[in-house]
């Protein structure tokens, strides 16, 4: 194998792939260009490469910028899709998650346990109670097991003993249930990086300003590497428009209408720390409009989310001060003590993708997935959810290959693992070991093996070469110097905002929203990748505007004045 062909199936994903798959895309025609790095975009490039097709993928901005990192990060059922009758749906997510749980990501996707409280003492517990049955039931259709417990029934008496932060009166029992949570962000730049050792040809910030077309067909895209300012063309038997909220305006570049129309709903969550309730499990209330997740995440809980009609700028959706007020009045409807604003350490906005239909209400909006050949050469994938995103990338696929000559294999995701994954449990089992053979805390290195699998050893390998690089990034313990060196080598990095936001939670998850360890982070990744002083600086004020920017948002009493607000903060190709 050529050396040039060695370094297209690494299994780094650094700036020498990135070029390198610039330069193959540019150099020969697909068989499959996907645009959109999101969940489905990846998990449809992961899903092409796999079944032996030529493939590329383009992002205009990071790994997961958009939607798929900004989720309530449950990998679940959607139990409340059973009250809508949707049981197909229900089904389809359940076997998925036990598929992510079992054999695709075991190291990133772990199961949480959650409440479902009850107010009616009789009634409501043989309602709710016939529903998580049939949950668990669902469950187990996938030809393996859950990966989960089954649901239990709970007493005031056992709830208040889970729970004891809870309002004595706040409910009259519960039922406990299990789904799974997930580091949404992590998973996407995984999922690109297996594509890529695969051999799939991925690239982040190169942005599609217009398709190619012979006649009425789409032969491939005009694109724009937003790091070198230079336009190039790709060629591809079918391309992809796998771009979640962001459909219609790709759609729109064909010059056809499009088949049908794709609906932004914002939703916001609050970080808070862990300490600030008691409670050994998760929460799912109802509101008016839909139901809240009280979720736990580590030293936080999560708390969201909203529902609302948004149709303002996609790539920054600001969360007002209505919102915030909105999630911590529900949750303390039920909180013996109040959370306040000064409780909320991080505050995050996305937008889901959903399929516009005859309601007014986005909550009421359909959930499933639709994929078109919506001209010759294109397919369009839209709608669905975060946890069914094997089986959208598996079907938007499918219609690609139907327009493709000869046979092609069906496709096999559904036996392939993510990097880390493969011997993850084994790793798990000897943590002391390798902590003590690394000289790092046990804790260090189970909070190692849950973000990386078994590619921790490349983490501990760069802290053995040298020992400064384990020491925690300022403002935000839980991560380490090592990792900001491991993103912006192996996982694709080519930002500050990338590692704070993405490849770490610390944008979220420090009090400081990551202030502090944004000078520390640049310096790391500027030796890596070559950043002058200028440069780093530059790097550095563009996500202290960035901060700024969402902290101000935050306080503004509607959309309109608080994307004015967040808007005043650059993006980061104008640095």
């Amino acid at each position: 194998m050529s050396a040039k062909k060695t370094v297209a199936r690494s299994k780094k994903l650094g700036p020498e792939e990135r070029v390198e798959a610039i330069e193959e895309m540019r150099s020969k025609e697909l068989d499959v260009l996907v645009i959109g790095g999101g969940i489905v975009g990846t998990g449809s490039a992961m899903d092409a490469v796999t079944r032996g097709l030529s493939t590329g993928l383009l992002e205009a901005r990071d790994w997961a910028s958009g939607t798929s990192s900004r989720s309530s990060k449950l990998v679940h059922g959607g139990i409340r899709y059973l009250e809508q009758l949707d049981f197909g749906l229900v089904r389809e997510a359940l076997i998925e998650r036990g598929l992510l749980l079992q054999r695709v990501a075991p190291h990133l996707v772990k199961p949480v346990r959650f409440l479902y409280p009850l107010t009616k003492p009789v009634w409501e517990r043989i309602y709710i109670g016939a529903g998580m049955m049939l949950y668990d039931i669902f469950s187990y259709t996938g030809l393996r097991p859950p990966g989960v417990p089954h649901h239990r029934h709970l007493s005031r008496r056992q709830l208040q003993k889970s729970i004891p932060s809870l309002r004595s009166n706040a409910f009259v029992g519960g039922l406990t249930y299990y789904d799974a949570q997930v580091d949404d962000a992590r998973y996407v730049a995984s999922l690109a990086r297996t594509a890529s050792a695969y051999g799939a040809h991925v690239a982040s910030r190169v942005r599609v300003e217009g398709f190619l077309k012979v006649g009425q067909r789409v032969v491939g895209v005009k694109a724009h590497d937003l790091e070198t300012d230079e336009h190039f063309e790709v060629k591809a038997k079918q391309v992809v428009n796998a771009t979640g909220v962001w459909t219609d305006e790709t759609q729109s570049m064909v010059g056809e209408r499009g088949q049908f129309k794709v609906r932004a709903s914002k939703g916001i969550h609050l970080v808070v720390p862990r300490d600030r309730f008691q409670s050994t499990m998760g929460m799912i209330l109802r509101t008016e409009k839909s139901v809240l997740f009280v979720i736990p995440w580590g030293r936080h809980w999560l708390i969201g989310t909203t529902d609302t009609d948004w149709n303002l700028d996609k790539a920054h959706p600001a969360a007002t001060a209505a919102d915030i007020d909105y999630l911590l009045e529900h949750v303390n409807s039920v909180l013996a003590v109040s959370l306040t604003r000064d409780d909320v350490e991080g505050v995050y906005a996305g937008l889901r993708p959903l399929l516009a239909g005859e309601s007014d209400e986005t909550s009421k909006l359909s959930r499933e997935h639709v994929v078109a050949h919506s001209v010759p050469g294109l397919v369009v994938v839209a709608g669905g959810k975060w946890t069914t995103y094997r089986i959208m990338a598996k079907d938007a696929i499918d219609a690609a290959v139907d327009a493709l000559d000869g046979k092609i294999p069906a496709s096999t995701t559904d036996n392939i693992s993510l990097l880390g994954a493969e011997g993850y449990q084994a790793a798990w089992n000897k943590r002391g070991k390798i902590a003590r053979k690394f000289n790092v805390h046990k804790a260090r290195v189970e909070h190692l093996l849950n973000r990386y699998g078994v590619l921790t050893d490349d983490i501990l390998d760069l802290i053995r070469d040298n020992p400064e690089l384990q020491e925690p990034l300022p403002g935000a313990d839980d991560y380490i110097k090592a990792e900001v060196i491991y993103a912006a080598t192996s996982e694709g990095a080519l930002h500050i905002e990338d590692v704070l936001a993405r490849r770490t939670r610390i944008s979220i998850e420090a009090w400081d929203r990551g202030v502090s360890a944004a000078p520390v982070v640049a310096e790391l990744m500027g030796d890596v990748l070559g950043w002058d002083a200028e440069k780093k600086e530059a790097e550095v004020e563009y996500y202290l505007k960035r901060v700024a920017a969402e902290r101000a948002s935050q306080q503004e009493p509607d959309d309109e004045s608080a994307e004015r607000v967040r808007l005043e903060a650059p993006d980061i190709s104008q640095v």
